[in-house]
């Protein structure tokens, strides 16, 4: 567990996910703006089904690695997720997602899940992180572009754009 403190002065802690922390991430995605989510996921999607969830919560720690942001003090109060899905076809390569709660966007958390995040894919060999986020989604690029390393690919196909960013050993 990682304690970091965000730009406001408040306190998180940052975790791997676990199996027993699915009550939590669904509390966590309730609580999510519509537009949070859409943003996410790039489609509309009110609620996470028993299977996201179990998907979500059940990783191999290899291939498929999460991290949890939550309040100081409450482990079981999720503030945010970042995640990412080692590619089969290029086992260098690692699809990434980051969703942060809404109370909490625009405080660093995005930015101190990313740098962590980006610390456990190098440990586990990933050499380059892909972001696939819609265009307007002008945070998530931001991020994307603030993570150490340079940008190695920008793709754009319509209201979608692919950033894959080239990680630093």
């Amino acid at each position: 567990m990682d304690v970091v403190q965000l730009n406001s002065g408040r306190e998180v802690e940052i975790r791997p996910i676990t199996i027993g922390d699915g009550p939590a991430l669904i509390a966590a995605y309730e609580q999510l703006s519509d537009e949070t989510k859409y943003k996410r996921f790039m489609a509309a999607k009110p609620h996470l089904s028993s299977r996201d969830v179990s998907y979500l919560t059940q990783l191999d720690g290899s291939n498929h690695i999460a991290l949890v942001a939550t309040t100081a003090g409450k482990s079981d109060e999720i503030i945010g997720v970042a995640r990412f899905v080692r590619l089969p076809e290029d086992p260098s390569v690692a699809e990434f997602a980051i969703v942060v709660g809404d109370p909490f966007q625009a405080d660093g958390l995005g930015s101190a899940l990313m740098k962590r995040l980006a610390f456990a894919a190098v440990a586990h060999g990933v050499k380059r992180l892909r972001g696939t986020m819609l265009a307007d989604n002008v945070g998530a690029h931001k991020l994307t572009r603030r993570l150490a390393g340079e940008l190695a690919q920008e793709r754009r196909f319509g209201a979608v754009d692919e950033l894959e960013v080239e990680l630093e050993a």
